[in-house]
């Protein structure tokens, strides 16, 4: 075991919520580490295939619960180097509901209007910018053109991707070779390390415990650069404070582990755990259809035939976010591209005889893959979810050399959250099958369970200490100068893709963490611009 080290504040994780708060404490002048399980890839290792020991499986953390499944991020730059790039703003009715307690999750002093001017922030130094139609991809528009045709409106997303760069090779979740993509290595990161803060790949926190003077031991192991189910040397870090960003699946189960150090944690700890209500649906689109009713067609004298074409999504129908509609039948549709792997293996062949997602009619589907169309739901659950106990090492128990685990959470559907599912399915089918245009059906639930790419709440910040792990100031309950700042502390679902919301959180959190560090005796200040890109 290596000495013993210290700083001033240790991060764990390097995605929105740990690159903002090491970037502003850092700038500040404290003595920052960042810690991050993954490795520390840049555009030159991105990889455009499959293989096992690529970027595609080096920087996925695939973890299978009972019930409810995530995919995120486990690189350096964390959930910003393996995401679309779409960043909405929350709509307002998010910070009013009520969901699975009956009484407003929210904080009261977060409400939309007081977290824009912190989206303000972020949209500046990522940046964001308003896509326009003609920098929208073939199925982006594919998807507009249903929606028209069916009387709905669609409309370009924001998004953090440069499209001057942007190739629409279609391969930005497995990190962006071209730097299109506007994510944490070029902006937050850079900033951090430019100020003193050291970024540590490959070190796998697993606990905390607690100092005599206050402060706190971080204990993390050293993990293999190939095989991510060895650990190697173990090492400890004393800090003032320590910022937990180690997403939402992973922040809970290292705060569970450590309650034989630190005591008991909040009830909420691993408590409330949204998928976001996520929801996929694939269509099989018929070409011949495409070109008579839509009237589309591309250059080269085909209708359609490009679901491989473009980086992600670019184009979402909104109608449905309309605050004066009830709770858990609010949700956005997304036309999204989902990769071949788990994006193919999930979905369903329509109209099929059992098996639906394998044999002979699922092989004929296959080979009409350019003519799909993936469109993505975000709803409103019931924040259902619940982590058990947490495994010997990490978030899971490593099933596979990288990307595969298995881990503690349990998650099963109430009749809310399956209401939001139905009423999203039934609007796509009704958009997309008018007049023969496609076949749709939902990605199987058989295999995996649920599943989501934007897992929250795990850790969230609120009012009631019943129903929330956090302060409004992301402050742990019970445990001062312990912070969360990522995905697991917003407190439930927001109806669109959440970075932009988890991003502005972070930075609204940041001056009350400055304060804390500078009330234990750290000499750091808050007031750093927004930092600047580089390329």
């Amino acid at each position: 075991m290596s000495a013993i080290e210290s700083t001033d504040v240790v991060v764990i994780g390097s995605g929105f919520g740990g690159a903002i708060a090491a970037y502003h404490l850092a700038a500040g002048g404290a003595r920052v580490v960042v810690l991050e399980r993954g490795p520390w890839l840049t555009a030159q290792d991105f990889d455009h295939d499959f293989l096992l020991g690529t970027s595609y499986t080096r920087i996925f953390d695939f973890v299978v619960g009972d019930g409810m499944s995530i995919l995120s991020g486990n690189c350096v730059g964390g959930g910003s180097v393996v995401y679309f790039a779409t960043m909405p703003r929350a709509p307002g009715f998010v910070f009013e509901r009520r969901g699975s307690i009956g009484r407003r999750m929210w904080p009261a002093a977060i409400s939309r209007q007081s977290l824009d001017p912190w989206y303000d922030r972020v949209s500046e130094s990522l940046p964001i910018t308003q896509q326009s139609w003609d920098q929208v991809p073939y199925a982006g528009g594919l998807w507009a053109a249903a929606c028209a045709h069916a009387g709905r409106t669609a409309n370009p997303a924001p998004s953090a991707v440069d499209v001057s760069l942007c190739t629409n090779c279609n391969w930005m979740m497995a990190g962006c070779k071209f730097d299109a993509k506007r994510s944490l290595l070029l902006n937050y990161l850079p900033g951090a390390l430019a100020h003193g803060a050291q970024i540590r790949p490959m070190h796998e926190v697993q606990r905390l415990s607690r100092n005599a003077d206050g402060g706190y031991r971080v204990h993390y192991r050293i993990v293999d650069d190939e095989d991510y189910r060895v650990l190697h040397d173990s090492g400890t870090i004393d800090a003032r404070i320590v910022v937990l960003a180690a997403g939402t699946g992973a922040t809970p189960v290292i705060l569970r582990r450590s309650e034989p150090d630190l005591g008991p944690m909040p009830h909420a700890v691993g408590r409330y755990f949204s998928g976001n209500g996520e929801r996929l649906n694939t269509a099989v689109f018929d070409e011949d259809r495409v070109r008579d009713v839509l009237k589309l067609s591309r250059p080269d004298g085909s209708a359609y035939g490009a679901y491989q074409i473009g980086r992600g999504p670019t184009v979402a129908s909104w109608d449905r976010l309309d605050g004066s509609l009830p709770e858990y039948e609010r949700f956005s549709l997304e036309q999204l591209y989902f990769p071949p792997g788990l994006g193919t293996i999930l979905a369903q062949v329509p109209d099929a005889d059992a098996p639906t997602w394998f044999g002979v009619q699922k092989k004929e589907m296959l080979s009409r893959w350019p003519s799909w169309l993936t469109v993505f739901t975000m709803s409103e659950d019931d924040n259902e979810g619940v982590f058990g106990p947490p495994p010997a090492t990490g978030n899971a128990t490593r099933l596979s050399q990288q990307m595969l685990g298995d881990g503690p959470l349990r998650y099963r559907p109430t009749a809310n959250t399956q209401r939001g599912w139905d009423l999203s399915d039934a609007e796509v089918k009704d958009i997309l099958e008018r007049d023969g245009l496609a076949r749709v059906r939902p990605w199987t639930n058989d295999l995996i369970g649920a599943y989501t790419v934007h897992p929250l709440s795990s850790c969230r910040i609120g009012d009631d200490p019943q129903t929330s792990a956090l302060n409004d100031g992301h402050e742990l309950r019970n445990h001062p100068g312990i912070f969360v700042t990522d995905g697991s502390a917003v407190p439930g679902a927001l109806t669109v893709n959440p970075a932009l919301t988890i991003s502005a959180l972070a930075e609204r959190a940041v001056p009350g963490i400055v304060r804390a560090a500078a009330e234990r005796g750290v000499p750091v200040r808050y007031g750093a611009p927004v930092p600047a890109g580089v390329s």
